[in-house]
């Protein structure tokens, strides 16, 4: 990785400069908490860690976070795992989410608008958010929902499902959810571990232009959730409650004044799961006040999203990016939830509700960039995508060509625009490094790591690295690390899962560069590294190199320790419709990796699959593939619950088979 300085591809004028709320937020922490006037974002960064605890007191400041008692001290123990944020603190992130309906102006102004795959958009504004939040958490409180039960809820990124999880965090409850494409065994190994005493369910869902009907599922979660004492039935599909169910309708129609009950910093707000493709998933625990001030952060001063702002990213209730766009609500921006296929009726789907929805930040995933690139799309051509001030991607790297083609596609129709490439993770259900609105963006790279967060590359040593992969490291913590596991009283498995390389320090299992300039490039998961000849090599490389071939629509890359001290690694390809496997196709792949990256990251064979698998949240499966490869048997390699299609990996242990 050079330290030279190119060119970057976007830069922001002086205007987007000066009207950044983290600009401002700088001279604001100037002035009353000791932060660098000078210096640009680089100065503010390097304060925001050296001065942890200045820094968070200066965001509850600068966003006005409400405690309903005081805190004592902001950190009152920074070990990790378990530093203590706020103790003595008391709030309710809902109270925060829900505050914009306040202010008479904004009353009547969309909070929500939802749209879907025939229909849209349609407006929920702040008071009706308001009311109907208020009237749902009555009815929890009356159905015993007490702080700390868990509420679950079977459900499509649909406002209901916003109003669900607003009502639970204001009754002090922990709100987890599913989107209803998982299937009865993916959800059950989700709820069953947190034992919730209320299930929100739908009747089906709509994707690709069709009906998806659910309601033997939903019979399936009702058997084997003995803990559920009252079911609430949302009619997607417009069917009938089932018998013993409540209705949705019932529940929320009371003109009712939202309750907030105030709970301590670290009390919990949701459960998420990882995407672990062996045993149980993680059930992961944030606390209400660590999200509520990590989110103000991020969506504030990272996104730069306030009232005026319409806040999309393509999610499922599933991910961690739909709790992430719930959390607009925060600075009072307008939410757009889309439930519906991303491609449908055609890969142009996305940029199709960033029209319809006047959306000013558009989020989705690299994949989705690089399909449309290859699609021939031209969103800002096709569609008037004016407001649109910001393209996020996140999920994986998005490759330099991605960078470029958007870039292009915008700049040729509706001037720059800047592209924010976001690297974080379930875990801490934020990013260690992305979006900055006062800094270049480099093709490539991500802009810089967030404030508050002392993102490092080290060494096997603990050596940190500038310029030179390493291992993404987190030195200090941050207020939405798990505050636990759920089921994992004695704290091993959290532990085990971040803190077992380098005692004390988060690793997070990429392999990044921090470059010489601030910026951050990603490589890939650590924990599937390719290692030839002592040298390691991020898939994710391979990727990009591979998947520019029309061709190619996916690729996996595999490196596998073989018994007699030798290492086999085969590229696997799921090809485009049309296309074919020849030689030729064998030698211009070959040819193209070993002249973009080089000659030790060519394949040993280039094999054509079905399908590439991937987890339920979207990510590419390497580490069951390795250990199917490795031989060891399917139902050993990987939890089926959290793959999106477990015949795809029968190929592989086909194939392990074949070769042993």
């Amino acid at each position: 990785m050079s330290s030279a300085n190119p060119s970057p591809l976007w830069q922001p004028d002086q205007q987007r400069i000066a009207g950044a709320q983290v600009t401002r937020f700088q001279a604001w922490a100037a002035e009353h908490h000791g932060a660098p006037a000078a210096g640009g974002y680089e100065a503010l960064h390097r304060w925001s860690v050296d001065e942890l605890d200045t820094f968070w007191k200066a965001v509850t400041g600068w966003f006005d976070v409400r405690f309903s008692t005081p805190y004592t001290r902001v950190l009152g123990d920074r070990s990790m795992p378990g530093a203590e944020w706020f103790p003595g603190a008391t709030l309710n992130y809902a109270e925060h989410a829900l505050r914009a309906g306040e202010d008479p102006a904004r009353a009547e102004s969309p909070a929500i608008l939802h749209v879907d795959e025939s229909h849209g958009p349609t407006p929920l504004t702040w008071s009706e958010l308001r009311r109907q939040v208020g009237s749902l958490a009555a009815e929890l409180r009356g159905l015993g929902v007490r702080p700390g039960d868990r509420v679950s809820g079977y459900v499509p990124n649909i406002p209901e499902a916003v109003v669900a999880l607003l009502a639970t965090a204001a009754v002090g409850a922990v709100w987890t959810s599913c989107a209803p494409d998982f299937g009865a065994r993916s959800v059950l190994d989700r709820f069953q571990q947190v034992e919730p005493v209320v299930l929100f369910t739908v009747d089906g869902y709509r994707y690709g232009g069709k009906e998806h009907d659910r309601r033997d599922t939903v019979a399936e979660l009702r058997r084997e959730l003995p803990t559920v004492r009252a079911v609430v039935h949302i009619p997607q599909l417009g069917t009938p409650a089932p018998e013993g169910a409540l209705e949705w309708s019932a529940l929320t129609s009371a003109d009712t004044a939202p309750v907030f009950e105030a709970v301590p910093f670290d009390h919990p707000l949701w459960v998420l799961y990882s995407s672990g493709t062996t045993g149980l998933p993680k059930a992961i625990v944030q606390s209400q006040g660590g999200i509520l001030v990590e989110h103000l952060k991020q969506v504030g001063l990272h996104c730069d999203l306030g009232p005026d702002d319409r806040f999309f990213w393509y999610t499922s209730t599933g991910w961690m990016m739909w709790n992430f766009l719930v959390s607009g609500l925060l600075t009072g921006t307008t939410i757009v939830l889309y439930d519906g296929s991303p491609g449908y009726p055609d890969t142009a789907a996305q940029w199709r509700v960033a029209e319809r929805t006047g959306a000013t930040l558009f989020g989705t995933s690299a994949a989705y960039v690089m399909a449309c690139r290859k699609a021939d799309v031209h969103p800002a051509r096709d569609f008037d995508l004016s407001r649109v001030q910001c393209v996020a991607t996140t999920g994986s790297p998005l490759p330099p060509d991605g960078f470029r083609w958007l870039h292009d596609e915008f700049a040729d129709a509706s001037g720059e625009v800047w592209i924010a490439s976001v690297s974080g993770g379930t875990d801490v259900c934020s990013c260690f490094a992305g979006a900055v609105p006062t800094l270049p963006v480099h093709i490539g790279e991500l802009q810089a790591p967030c404030l508050g967060t002392d993102l490092q590359a080290w060494d096997p040593q603990g050596k940190p690295l500038i310029d030179e992969v390493g291992e993404l490291v987190v030195t200090n913590p941050m207020p939405s690390m798990p505050i636990h596991f759920w089921n994992d009283p004695d704290g091993s498995r959290y532990h085990d899962s971040y803190f077992d390389t380098y005692p004390g320090v988060w690793r997070h299992g990429d392999w990044i560069t921090l470059t010489s300039r601030g910026s951050v490039v990603i490589h890939g998961r650590s924990d599937s590294t390719l290692n030839r000849q002592g040298v390691r090599m991020g898939s994710a490389d391979i990727y990009e190199a591979v998947e520019r071939l029309p061709e190619i629509r996916e690729s996996l890359v595999i490196g596998v320790e073989q018994p007699d001290g030798g290492y086999w690694m085969p590229l696997f390809i799921h090809l485009a419709p049309g296309a074919a496997l020849d030689d030729d196709l064998r030698a211009r792949i070959k040819q193209t990796i070993r002249a973009e990256l080089s000659p030790r990251h060519v394949p040993d064979e280039v094999i054509e699959v079905p399908g590439i698998p991937h987890t339920l949240t979207g990510k590419r499966i390497e580490v069951p593939v390795k250990r199917l490869l490795q031989g060891t048997p399917l139902d050993k390699a990987v939890n089926a619950g959290s793959v999106d299609n477990i015949e795809l990996l029968r190929f592989y242990e086909q194939l392990a088979r074949e070769r042993s």
